[in-house]
C-alpha cells in the first residue's frame, strides 16, 4: 500500500487509496517536534482490511525518522498504540 504525505506547515495528512477508496490519518504540528493526530478515517468499504493499523504504523516511522513525537488525540490511533508498546518510544500517551 502506498502512503501519501501532505503537509502544508501547520497541518497534514497520511493518506492511501485502497480500491479506489480514500483513508487518511490527519494531524496538526504543535511544534517542530511534535504532533498531534486528531483523525483517522477509513471508509467502510476498507473496515477491517488493515488500512487504519497500516496509516499508524507508517505515521510511527515517520516520527522515528524524523525525530519527533506523536499525542494521540484520536480515539483509533491511542488505541493502536496502547496494543503496540514497542510505539511509545515515540508516542505520548
Amino acid at each position: 500500500m502506498d502512503i501519501l504525505h501532505e503537509d502544508t506547515g501547520s497541518k497534514g495528512r497520511y493518506h492511501a487509496i485502497v480500491e479506489g477508496h480514500d483513508a487518511e490519518m490527519t494531524y496538526s504540528r504543535a511544534s517542530p517536534h511534535l504532533i498531534i493526530v486528531d483523525h483517522t478515517g477509513v471508509p467502510d468499504a476498507l473496515r477491517g482490511k488493515g488500512v487504519g493499523q497500516a496509516l499508524a504504523a507508517h505515521v510511527v516511522e515517520e516520527a522515528r525518522k524524523g525525530g519527533w513525537k506523536i499525542m494521540p488525540l484520536c480515539p483509533f490511533f491511542r488505541a493502536q498504540a496502547m496494543r503496540h508498546k514497542e510505539w511509545l518510544d515515540v508516542v505520548n500517551l
